[in-house]
C-alpha cells in the first residue's frame, strides 16, 4: 500500500513534467499559490453552505472536506518542491514541534 508521501511523490512528478517548461524557482511559487487557491475553496464551499454566496451555490462539509484535502496536497506538493529529499523529515519535525501543546496535555491527563 502506498503512504501518503509515496503518493505526493508520484503526483509530484506528474506536475514537475507538466511545468518542465518553467523554470524551478516558478515552479515552486505556483505550488505555493496553488495552496490558497484550495484553501479558498474551502472558504467558497462554507459560505454556500452557509447561503452566504452571491451565486446560489449550495454546499455541502463533504465538499468543504474535499477542498480542505485539496489544500493539504498542495501543501505537501509545495514541500516536496521545495526540497524533494527531504520534505518528509521536514514534516515530521515540523508537526511534532506544532503539535507539542496537544502531547503535553494528554499526558497530563
Amino acid at each position: 500500500m502506498d503512504t501518503l508521501w509515496d503518493n505526493i511523490e508520484k503526483l509530484s512528478a506528474v506536475c514537475r513534467a507538466a511545468g518542465a517548461h518553467l523554470p524551478d524557482e516558478e515552479l515552486k511559487a505556483l505550488q505555493i499559490s496553488k495552496v490558497a487557491e484550495e484553501a479558498g475553496e474551502a472558504m467558497h464551499a462554507l459560505h454556500g453552505l452557509k447561503g452566504l454566496t452571491t451565486c446560489g451555490d449550495d454546499h455541502t462539509w463533504s465538499e468543504v472536506q474535499n477542498d480542505l484535502v485539496g489544500a493539504v496536497i498542495a501543501a505537501l506538493l509545495a514541500m516536496h518542491y521545495i526540497d524533494p529529499t527531504g520534505a518528509r523529515a521536514t514534516f515530521d519535525e515540523i508537526l511534532h514541534r506544532r503539535t507539542r501543546r496537544g502531547r503535553e496535555a494528554a499526558a497530563v491527563a
